[in-house]
């Protein structure tokens, strides 16, 4: 699904208090491309994301997800939408401490209603992938930060959504993990036709990115791969 965002303006605060964060923005990440999104700290990198996924809305403009226009949906479609069609990585695990890691992994598609067989089928595909089938059983608190990190990430992969959303997936992974896991999404990308958006510091991730885009100046610039990391 292509992304479209049109004439986008974003606030936060009060009219003392008042935080741009974009103004007139707009921009298209074409359908089973990945975007690697770059920036300093606070300039809106993770407002962009949950703009995109329809947990924030914009105060103007446009959000178009192939034929939805994601920005003009009541609270209850957009989120059925987000169940259906977007995975999301968070920055902070977001598991559920009194489930079990695969209970935690399949909770959406279970939500969705999908077919039992299916997802489950995924989740055990997707925990082997990232080395924790055999942590299936364990709840969160058994887990290093690092492995409650690919539970979040398998997560927004089983139900095989046409858009994942990732803040810093490979942040509090190690160097090899972190590939293992660049290598799933951009797998899935390309041999399914998704879409990949991610925010992110790492090189590696931005070695597989076709677009490379900076939060500035309240916008979004395209970036050289050579100059992404100036």
């Amino acid at each position: 699904m292509e992304i479209r965002l049109s004439d986008i303006d974003k606030t936060y605060g009060n009219s003392k208090e008042k935080q741009v964060i974009f103004k007139d923005m707009n921009a298209r990440f074409p359908f089973g491309s990945i975007s690697v999104i770059i920036g300093k700290s606070g300039v809106g990198k993770s407002s962009l994301l949950n703009l995109i996924s329809g947990i924030d809305l914009p105060d103007s403009g446009s959000i178009h997800i192939g034929d939805a226009v994601l920005s003009e949906m009541k609270d209850i479609r957009r989120t059925i939408f987000r169940r259906r069609h977007i995975g999301f990585v968070y920055q902070s695990f977001n598991l559920i401490p009194v489930l079990t890691v695969l209970e935690n992994v399949t909770l959406i598609a279970e939500l969705d209603k999908a077919p039992k067989a299916k997802y489950l089928n995924s989740a055990h595909t997707l925990l082997n992938a990232v080395g924790l089938m055999d942590r299936r059983n364990d709840t969160p608190d058994r887990l290093s930060g690092g492995e409650q990190q690919r539970v979040a990430i398998v997560r927004a992969l089983v139900n095989d959504p046409d858009i994942l959303l990732a803040d810093e997936p490979t942040g509090n992974l190690d160097v090899e993990t972190g590939k293992i896991i660049l290598e799933l999404m951009t797998d899935l990308v390309r041999q399914r036709h998704k879409t990949l958006i991610m925010v992110t510091h790492s090189a590696d991730a931005m070695a597989y990115a076709d677009h490379i885009y900076a939060v500035r100046d309240r916008g979004l610039i395209l970036r050289q791969k050579d100059q992404a990391l100036s």
